[in-house]
C-alpha cells in the first residue's frame, strides 16, 4: 500500500527534486512537529513581508533590489515589526510620511529587556519522587551565593518567574530573600524536560517518548518569555527566570538563532547566571552564559 507521501507526490505530479524535498519536509514534520510548523510559519511570514516591500516599491517606482532584509528575519523569529501593526489604508495623504512616522512610533518598542536565566542549585537526584528532590546543603549554599550576586548588581529587578518543580521553588525562596519586594510567579512552562532530539545524538540519553510533550511546552515558554518589550514599556526591565539546564540551553539557542538541536553541547553549573538582552529592535545579545565566577571553586557543581 502506497504511503501518504507517495500518494501526495503522484497526485501533484512532482519531479524528482520536489519529491525529495517533500519527503524530507514530511519527515521533519513527523520528527519535530512544533519546530517544523514554527519554521514554516516564520518563512512564509518573511516571504510575505518581502512581497509587500516589493509591491510598495513598485508603486513608488523605486529600486526593488534594495529591500529591508533584517526586518522580515526579526519578524520571523521574534514577532511583528511595528509597520505590520499600522493600517496604511487610514494614512492621510496630505500629511504623508510624518503621520506614518508618528503612528509607527506608537507601536515601536522603546525599552530593553534584560533576562537573567538562573539554573537551580544542586539537589538530591536519587529521590524517587519529584517532591523529594530537594536542595542539598551545598545547593542551599549555592542559592545564597547566587542571591548575593544578583543583589550586588544594584539592579531594580521587576519580577522572578520560576519553575514549579521543587528544586526551582527552593532555589527561588533562598534567592528572593536577597531581593526583597520582588514579586514571584510560578509556572509549569519552565519545568525541566527534553526540548528536542539533540544533534549529534547521544547513546546514553534517548527520551524519545517525551520529546513531543516537553518540546511543545518548552517552545511555548520561549515564545512566551523571550521577546522584545511591549510598546507601552518606557523603562528597561530586569527579569529573573529560575528554571533548569535543558530549558535554559534550548532558550539560548533559540534566542540567538542557533540550531536548537545543539542545546546539549552547552554546559551549565548549578546556580549559574545566564544573561540575555533583547533590544527594542528585536536584536538579542548574550552577555553571560552559565556564570559561576562569583562562587568559590569548592562550591561549584553540575548535577
Amino acid at each position: 500500500m502506497a504511503s501518504a507521501a507517495s500518494k501526495l507526490r503522484a497526485e501533484a505530479g512532482l519531479g524528482a527534486l520536489p519529491q525529495r524535498a517533500l519527503v524530507q519536509y514530511l519527515r521533519l514534520l513527523r520528527l519535530y512537529p512544533v519546530l517544523t510548523k514554527a519554521a514554516t510559519s516564520g518563512i512564509l511570514s518573511a516571504l510575505g513581508n518581502f512581497l509587500a516591500q516589493m509591491m510598495a516599491k513598485q508603486r513608488k517606482k523605486e529600486n526593488c533590489q534594495k529591500l529591508d532584509v533584517s526586518g522580515p528575519l526579526r519578524y520571523a523569529i521574534y514577532g511583528r515589526e511595528p509597520l505590520s501593526l499600522v493600517n496604511l489604508r487610514k494614512r492621510n495623504l496630505e500629511s504623508g510620511e510624518e503621520e506614518l512616522a508618528s503612528r509607527l512610533d506608537h507601536y515601536k518598542a522603546k525599552a530593553t529587556r534584560h533576562i537573567f536565566l538562573i539554573r537551580h542549585s544542586q539537589y538530591h537526584v536519587d529521590a524517587s519522587q519529584e517532591k523529594d528532590r530537594t536542595l542539598t546543603p551545598l545547593g542551599r549554599e549555592q542559592a545564597e551565593l547566587t542571591g548575593l550576586r544578583l543583589a550586588s548588581l544594584g539592579l531594580k529587578f521587576n519580577k522572578i518567574v520560576h519553575s514549579s518543580m521543587t528544586r526551582a521553588i527552593e532555589t527561588t525562596d533562598i534567592i528572593s530573600k536577597h531581593l526583597p519586594g520582588v514579586s514571584k510567579v510560578s509556572t509549569d512552562l519552565l519545568r525541566e524536560g527534553a526540548p528536542i532530539e539533540p544533534d549529534p545524538p547521544v547513546s546514553h540519553w534517548k527520551p524519545e517518548a517525551v520529546y513531543y510533550e516537553d518540546g511543545a511546552r518548552i517552545e511555548a515558554a520561549f515564545r512566551n518569555y523571550i521577546h522584545r518589550a511591549d510598546a507601552k514599556q518606557q523603562e528597561d526591565s530586569y527579569e529573573i527566570f529560575i528554571c533548569h539546564a535543558n530549558v535554559i540551553r534550548y532558550i539560548v539557542c533559540r534566542a540567538l538563532q542557533f540550531p536548537p538541536e545543539g542545546w546539549l553541547r552547552l554546559s551549565l553549573n548549578n546556580g549559574s547566571i545566564t544573561h540575555l538582552v533583547v533590544r527594542p529592535d528585536g536584536r538579542v545579545a548574550l552577555r553571560a552564559l552559565g556564570d559561576t565566577g562569583f562562587m568559590p571553586p569548592d562550591k561549584i557543581s553540575r548535577s
